[in-house]
């Protein structure tokens, strides 16, 4: 277990097992597509690989695969692939839910399409599949790999429970699940108990998403109430309960006396915790990001730590 203050904060780390070394700040395609044009999405990719970034986190949903088409042009544009680690995800697609193995295979060579490249670095199962054993899925993937499609396989919102039958299924060599993403941040630990022991144990990297709770602990902190109609407002408003407000005035404090902002503190904490190789945040601007990424280099005392932690 990796404890704070042993590491440089901004240092690229390892995917779980695998050879694959990260930026600890991972830029989240959500809003490529969506909130951000193609230029935007260019210009926000492009100041990320200046700042030192190279996780670039997707999916073949969002945006109904905007957001890959838009990687995939950058990295072509740029001739940059092989400096980029590419992770998507795969079972919300309308056109191809779930994770039989028929859809994975296709999901696979769409979003290879999409991102007009030959290999995804790490490939998410975005939910887990009740209706499909989870050797099919894991033979899927170990078949993805062999033809050199996939270089390592992550989950995203697995069970404590399910991680181990994972394991438990790839012990007679099927693809091993490398990285967990999970719903993480300082205003919502629910996952520290159970989830953090069992992925430690088995050495799989945590890949926290929300890590600023919906943009509460960000730009969206002052909402108490917002237009149904627009879900990332809605979800924002949906934080302020009174722990959410505790949270925050902590936040505050430590963040006025490190001179930073909150939403760059709550990252670095998050960042700071335990088998955490790599965060997840996406971003409406270049101006948003550049905050984001100076979090990695973040560095604060052991109490600062300790008050932030006792929330």
């Amino acid at each position: 277990m990796r404890s704070t203050g042993e590491f440089a904060p901004d240092a690229r780390r390892r995917l779980g097992t695998t050879d694959i070394h990260v930026h600890p700040v991972a830029l989240g395609g959500a809003t490529f597509g969506w909130t951000l044009s193609a230029g935007e999405t260019t210009d926000v990719l492009d100041r990320f690989v200046a700042l030192g970034g190279n996780l670039v986190d997707t999916a073949d949903s969002y945006s109904s695969g905007v957001s890959e088409q838009l990687i995939g042009s950058w990295m072509r544009s740029r001739s940059n692939r092989d400096a980029v680690v590419v992770a998507t995800k795969i079972g919300h697609s309308t056109e191809l839910p779930g994770l039989s193995s028929v859809n994975i295979r296709q999901a696979v060579d769409a979003s290879l399409t999409r991102l007009q490249t030959e290999y995804i670095d790490l490939l998410y199962f975005h939910d887990p599949d009740p209706n499909v054993p989870l050797i099919e899925s894991l033979s899927a993937v170990e078949e993805l790999i062999a033809a050199g499609k996939v270089r390592a396989l992550g989950a995203s919102n697995f069970s404590p429970h399910l991680l181990l039958e994972a394991r438990v299924v790839s012990a007679n060599g099927l693809p091993h699940i490398e990285a967990a993403a999970m719903e993480y941040s300082i205003l919502h630990r629910d996952i520290e108990p159970e989830f953090r022991p069992a992925i430690e144990a088995q050495g799989v990297s945590l890949m926290p998403y929300f890590v600023l709770a919906h943009g509460y602990l960000g730009r969206y902190r002052a909402l108490k109430s917002a237009d149904p109609a627009d879900v990332r407002l809605r979800r924002a408003a949906e934080q302020a309960t009174r722990h959410g407000a505790h949270v925050l005035a902590r936040l505050d404090d430590v963040a006025k006396e490190c001179g930073v902002g909150v939403a760059a503190l709550s990252l670095a904490w998050v960042l700071h915790q335990p088998s955490v190789t790599a965060a997840a945040v996406g971003v409406d601007s270049v101006a948003d990001l550049e905050q984001l990424m100076a979090a990695a280099q973040l560095t604060l005392s052991h109490v600062q730590w300790a008050r932030l932690s006792d929330v």
